[in-house]
């Protein structure tokens, strides 16, 4: 196990390493001038900032440079947002983004795992049927569009119930649920079609047919043995899934006004900031790989049989 986790380790770095390569040189062969502006700049000041963030060097030398803060933990500095360092703006903003993912992969997990179960145990009935077009829909339609109805169910709500459940912004548990709830239907609906095919698969098993022979009572086959091994591939993507709705809820984030990093990225993206689209970019990436790496781990405690040695 020792020698897995360090392999593992070392592969997640290496990965972050990439990422942080392929990013660096992406932005610079962009086009476009970071330090562009609406106001007129005079070659001196233009100097000056050139050489506070260290565009005046060779792309080679920045690109160690960068690499030498990113081993430290520094991303260097918002060229947009004056006096800001992006660790400063990843710590303030990152929670909230946290916040919301971790209630979205709640839903997601939850609800995943539950209608998938429930559309394999009637198979080819109605609330089959029913919960696989619902599940088409989850997966065919963008987020926005969701966000969209989301917002219009909400002022429906209020003008027909009296009551005043915020339409946007943050601060309470209202202004969580419904964004919450349409950053996971995504993964929620994916999440319930692989459940789904998992059981199917499961049902028919020499282990569970010879449980069943035995008397053994459904509702313990179901809890112990078909959910148990089924939820195996359904932890697999739920790595990746945690990584890319925690961090991932740009477009969510943006319609119902949630000031978290989804905001930042889109905005620096704009306006070629590339301290914060290279400093959001590692982060979000080493993020999504220490979620594959704990995921893997975590399959020894889930199944007993999986032994991760070589």
């Amino acid at each position: 196990m020792p020698r897995y986790i360090g392999m593992r380790l070392l592969q997640g770095i290496f990965t972050v390493w990439f990422i942080a390569t392929a990013t660096f040189w992406v932005m610079h062969s962009i086009p476009g001038d970071p330090l562009e502006s609406e106001k007129a700049m005079s070659p001196e000041i233009r100097a000056n900032l050139e050489a506070k963030y260290g565009l005046d060097k060779n792309e080679f030398i920045q690109y160690w440079i960068f690499l030498g803060n990113m081993v430290r933990g520094d991303f260097g500095w918002s060229f947009e947002h004056e006096n800001r360092r992006v660790n400063d703006i990843i710590a303030e903003q990152f929670p909230v983004s946290a916040t919301l993912g971790i209630l979205a992969i709640v839903f997601a997990g939850l609800g995943g795992v539950l209608w998938g179960a429930l559309t394999a145990l009637y198979r080819n009935k109605w609330p089959d049927v029913l919960i696989i077009i619902l599940v088409i829909l989850g997966i065919s339609v963008p987020s926005f569009v969701f966000a969209t109805v989301g917002q219009l169910g909400i002022v429906t709500l209020n003008k027909i119930a009296g009551i005043d459940v915020p339409v946007a912004g943050w601060g309470t548990v209202w202004h969580m649920l419904i964004p919450a709830l349409v950053l996971g239907l995504g993964t929620m609906a994916f999440l319930t079609r692989l459940m789904r095919t998992s059981m199917l698969e499961i049902v028919n098993a020499d282990y569970i047919r010879t449980a069943r022979s035995k008397g053994v009572p459904i509702a313990q086959i179901f809890s112990r043995h078909q959910l148990r091994n089924a939820i195996l591939p359904v932890l697999t993507v739920l790595g990746p899934s945690i990584a890319g709705i925690t961090t991932g809820g740009f477009v969510v984030e943006n319609v119902f006004g949630i000031p978290g990093l989804g905001k930042y990225f889109v905005t620096a993206v704009q306006q070629s900031d590339y301290g914060v689209i290279m400093g959001t970019t590692v982060f979000y990436g080493a993020f999504l790989v220490l979620m594959v790496i704990i995921v893997d781990l975590l399959y020894a405690v889930v199944d007993p049989r999986v032994r991760l040695n070589k």
